[in-house]
């Protein structure tokens, strides 16, 4: 796959709110994005699955138990059945009723506001290739016309790679956690524009590395002022953090 040149002008905020408003809201709702945007931000990361009609949704567990009234796997549901969870109780009595949120809609509302995605592509190994393939043309009919286009990351390199064949003009992102980091020479030979790394995983080094591989280099999640502070000067691209109160006001700085 080619590289998207999307690292020469990069076109994403530097600070991203993680599932929408961390832990602030019930993540990966409506009411998170919106509280994520009150306190300024301006580009969010959330999780997106494929029910088992075909709609593209957001959850961050396979599991429904976690963050909703359902249970089993999210991705056996149809969206009528999954329509109906609550999935905003488990967080706090006011938001009771808070449904889960399709892809489009968010879409929608990102656009109207003018922010900007980074959609993470989740999905059990065995669905790994038609989830990257489902959210990819999803995305690109979503974001047509629009010049800002969102960010694809996944863990999963069939994932990533389905979002690629399946949407080749949209950047992707390989997310790389501490257990078993990946070589970045896997990220420039799926045509990602970046790496999303966990934070304990980020070095001077590393970054500078990316760097010269012609990538963008992400921490996740980054929640400690000090820390953040250290991955700018390291070189850092963007943060990605739960913490939308404490860096609302300066994250412009």
């Amino acid at each position: 796959m080619t590289t998207i040149k999307y690292t020469a002008n990069w076109p994403y905020p530097f600070w991203i709110a993680h599932r929408g408003a961390g832990h602030l809201a019930p993540e990966n709702t409506l009411a998170a994005f919106e509280l994520g945007a009150l306190h300024g931000f301006e580009m969010f990361e959330c999780d997106v699955q494929v029910s088992a009609d075909g709609v593209a949704f957001l959850l961050h567990d396979m599991d429904l138990s976690r963050t909703t009234s359902g249970a089993g796997l999210a991705t056996d549901q149809t969206w009528s059945a999954l329509s109906n969870l609550d999935a905003g109780a488990w967080h706090s009595p006011g938001h009771t009723g808070t449904g889960l949120l399709r892809l489009d809609a968010l879409s929608h509302w990102a656009q109207a506001q003018g922010h900007a995605l980074n959609l993470e592509l989740k999905a059990a190994p065995a669905q790994a290739k038609r989830c990257g393939t489902q959210v990819a043309r999803t995305a690109q009919a979503l974001w047509a016309h629009s010049p800002s286009k969102p960010l694809l990351s996944s863990f999963s390199i069939d994932a990533l790679q389905a979002a690629g064949l399946a949407a080749p003009d949209l950047p992707r992102a390989l997310l790389m956690d501490v257990d078993a980091p990946p070589p970045l020479s896997m990220a420039i030979e799926l045509g990602c524009v970046a790496v999303v790394m966990h934070r304990h995983l980020c070095s001077p080094s590393r970054i500078e590395q990316a760097h010269q591989a012609g990538l963008r280099a992400l921490a996740f999640t980054v929640n400690a002022s000090a820390q953040a502070q250290e991955l700018r000067d390291w070189g850092v691209d963007g943060l990605i953090t739960d913490a939308v109160d404490r860096f609302g006001v300066a994250k412009r700085a």
